[in-house]
């Protein structure tokens, strides 16, 4: 039996999974963690995400004969800065996306062009997140490694190439460097002359690769190195978010929301998205398409410190919120408690407000709620106000939250959507396969996607007679008060 594998290298961990080539079932999986980090400064070492691959490939062969596997891809975290020397080596530990060390100088580099030519240019207004500002960082705080770099690549492109030998890249994740245009199809060298005008940056680059072109065949030490056959192809991998939109089959019918951490929104355009506020990231998917991306700073950790701050657990907050009418009493909740990206109020804090002697913890509860919900729902219409049509789309619902039946049903209510919780929730290293199956067969990713039932799972549909508008009417009464 053909066996692929998808790997999600993250922030916290690789994860692996190993499924059937030709009917998608999950066969196995494994999962090891990487260092932790710190931000404002946060590096890992590229070796370390793959003594984790290695790590987790071995769990996953516990229940698949490895040796059956015939492709593999990897999808990894966003942004991140890999630099190498003339001969091929590391020249220091990776910076990754959440790394902030660079804010400074994407503030700098915004201001010489001006938001709407950068989103114009690359799709994006560079935040501290993107390549570019790291490698502009890299200039100014150590110049001595930034005269040595030859080759500048994403953390994924770094994986790719220890499997393959190859120096290749997709279109998905070189949409978040800030010097690709996915609306061009091409590296933009004009946008790195602030930087250096002096380089050649094109050779310094990898390789795009189509969704369903190969990187290479992998080198018999990657081989021997995680127990596959020395034959298997290797996919030209893609960043975390392009490979989870292939794991939920995120088509034109659909939305993703997800509610971590932070929150993002996200939806498969037809046409390249350009939003001089920079609100809406512009990225390409990983099958041809757009991926444009809104992200909150706060999102599920605003009702966990709720939890915390009324004395209860997650399900208790859950049971007491959905015990409350909507509106809850009065009582809205601005979920700001970290500052905010999305109005992009770096200072503000959250609000409380419509606080009476008989509010109770279920109505707080309850507020919290909607507020993350109205929040994420503002993110939609961004969207939509950036030309992505959504009439009729149902929401994918993601992350912690989408386990939440407070999330699920307010959600569902608040939008006037059918609301989706797909099974499973690998759904980046259901991606990477997916990839990899593509690229062994040769058909389109987002088709491979939906053969094989990605994306679908529980429905929530929206109760007709909720009167979502005041609510959020209200949430966006008191946000303007916050600002």
């Amino acid at each position: 039996m053909p066996l692929v594998m998808g790997v999600d290298s993250s922030t916290q961990s690789t994860k692996v999974e190993i499924r059937d080539a030709h009917t998608g079932r999950l066969v196995a999986s494994g999962s090891a963690a990487h260092p932790a980090t710190s931000p404002p400064r946060s590096e890992q070492s590229p070796a370390a995400w793959w003594v984790a691959l290695q790590k987790a490939i071995r769990i996953a062969g516990r229940r698949a004969r490895l040796t059956e596997v015939v492709a593999v891809s990897v999808a990894a975290q966003q942004h991140g800065m890999v630099v190498l020397d003339d001969k091929g080596r590391v020249i220091r530990s990776a910076k990754l996306w959440n790394d902030t060390e660079s804010a400074p100088d994407a503030s700098a580099l915004v201001e010489k062009l001006g938001a709407g030519k950068w989103a114009a240019a690359c799709g994006s207004v560079p935040t501290a997140s993107f390549t570019i500002t790291k490698l502009a960082w890299l200039k100014r705080a150590e110049p001595e490694s930034f005269a040595r770099v030859a080759r500048v690549m994403l953390p994924h492109d770094w994986l790719t190439m220890r499997l393959c030998g190859e120096f290749v890249t997709d279109r998905g994740d070189a949409s978040g460097t800030g010097y690709w245009s996915p609306k061009e199809g091409r590296y933009r060298e004009d946008l790195l002359a602030p930087i250096d005008s002096s380089r050649d940056w094109n050779a310094m680059f990898p390789l795009v690769r189509a969704s369903t072109e190969a990187a290479g065949i992998i080198q018999s030490k990657a081989a021997r190195d995680l127990g596959l056959h020395s034959d298997v192809i290797v996919g030209p991998g893609t960043g975390d978010y392009m490979a989870g939109a292939l794991g939920i089959a995120l088509d034109d019918d659909s939305v993703a929301v997800s509610i971590g951490t932070s929150g993002t929104v996200y939806a498969v355009s037809p046409h390249a998205v350009a939003d001089a506020t920079g609100a809406v990231a512009g990225f390409a998917d990983a099958s041809g398409a757009f991926l444009p991306l809104v992200c909150t700073l706060n999102a599920a950790r605003v009702t966990d410190t709720v939890a915390h701050l009324i004395n209860v657990d997650q399900k208790t907050l859950n049971r007491i919120a959905l015990k409350v009418p909507y509106g809850a009493g009065g009582v809205v909740m601005v979920p700001y408690f970290d500052g905010e990206r999305t109005p992009n109020l770096p200072d503000a804090t959250g609000i409380l407000s419509g606080l009476r002697t008989s509010t109770t913890s279920g109505q707080i509860a309850r507020a919290a709620f909607e507020g993350v919900a109205c929040s994420m729902l503002d993110c939609l219409d961004l969207l939509g106000r950036n030309g992505i049509a959504m009439e009729g789309w149902r929401i994918v619902l993601l992350g912690g939250g989408g386990r939440s039946p407070a999330y699920q049903r307010i959600i569902a209510d608040l939008s006037g959507r059918t609301v989706v919780i797909p099974k499973g929730e690998e759904h980046v290293a259901a991606g990477a396969c997916v990839q990899a199956a593509a690229v062994l067969s040769n058909r389109p990713p987002r088709e491979i996607a939906r053969s094989w039932k990605l994306g679908s799972g529980k429905t929530i549909e929206p109760d007709a007679a909720v009167d979502r508008a005041s609510i959020r009417a209200a949430y966006s009464a008191a946000v303007r008060r916050a600002i």
